[in-house]
């Protein structure tokens, strides 16, 4: 057994907006997630507390949909800085109330559309995430940039993040069909993507990464988890690079080429937390540290990690 399957399991959240959903928050698209922020606040902080009552010991912000994609470009002119702000407030404040310790992830969403890297524009993604970094900056514990989609997105968000002396996920989203290759939503491959973090290749540049900073993979089916935490361990492994392994799959349908990045609810499947855990053992066995939920994944599902994660 490798020292990366080892060390000690750390459990994250699960999928925000669907729970906001669940429980009767003002939810519609596109405001998604913010529409709780600009209507109904107090439902943000259930959230976050249902999540954190089940056993998460990190929490996100709920800032992403704190950009023009969902709030509109005169709407994200106008307060998507403030909103991001106000809900990193919320997330703090419920975490330090908290029963057992919790941290605080501050969220940098995909900027420009989430599983869509044909729309990634990098001035503009970077004046963005850097507006979502100073407004929650003061207020987190960590960083979780959600959702990468290609190598371009990561450097953008790496850049942001380079002078951050705080631990920063990056968590990419995989192509939800299987095949040889572990791949992110661009094509790329996952070892690819690894060696852009990691090493200075052809005519990539490393991002600047430090030992407490992770990869992770977000968004997609459970089912291309493995694969690619198969290919991180590997990677890390050779590297001899102690960086955090995480994950946290939807309980989405497959997500295909083309779709329309959130003007749509996406489609779900019924994902019992039985078989959420069946997953997450798999990825824990295989070296990751760090395993919660994305869309979809609820605070029972939750739960049954934070059950499991007791008898480990």
């Amino acid at each position: 057994m490798s020292d990366l399957t080892k060390r000690k399991l750390t459990l994250l959240d699960g999928g925000i907006g669907r729970e906001l959903k669940r429980i009767g928050a003002p939810f519609s698209q596109p405001l998604w997630s913010a529409q709780a922020l600009l209507e109904a606040p107090h439902y943000v902080t259930l959230a976050h507390e249902n999540f954190i009552q089940a056993g998460a010991e990190i929490i996100t912000v709920n800032s992403y949909a704190c950009v023009p994609f969902h709030l509109g470009e005169s709407g994200y002119q106008q307060q998507g800085g403030e909103l991001a702000r106000q809900a990193a407030i919320i997330a703090r404040d419920v975490a330090n109330k908290a029963s057992h310790p919790v941290q605080v992830a501050g969220s940098l969403p995909p900027p420009l559309g989430s599983y869509r890297p044909d729309l990634f524009e990098q001035q503009q993604a970077l004046d963005i995430l850097t507006t979502l970094f100073t407004a929650q900056d003061e207020h987190v514990d960590l960083w979780l940039a959600e959702t990468i989609a290609s190598i371009e997105e990561a450097h953008a968000v790496a850049n942001v993040l380079k002078d951050s002396t705080k631990p920063c996920y990056y968590a990419f989203t995989l192509n939800d069909e299987l095949g040889e290759t572990a791949r992110l939503r661009s094509g790329e491959s996952v070892s690819a993507a690894i060696d852009a973090m990691l090493t200075q290749t052809n005519q990539t540049k490393a991002l600047q990464i430090k030992d407490s900073d992770g990869i992770f993979f977000n968004c997609s089916v459970p089912e291309v988890m493995e694969q690619a935490i198969r290919v991180t361990t590997s990677l890390l492994e050779k590297y001899e690079s102690p960086l955090n392994i995480g994950a946290y799959a939807n309980s989405f349908v497959p997500i295909t080429q083309g779709h329309e990045a959130n003007l749509t609810t996406q489609g779900a499947r019924h994902l019992s937390p039985e078989e959420y855990l069946v997953f997450a053992k798999k990825w824990q066995e295989l070296g990751a540290n760090i395993i919660g939920g994305c869309c979809g994944i609820e605070p029972s599902h939750i739960q049954a990690l934070a059950e499991w994660k007791n008898n480990l």
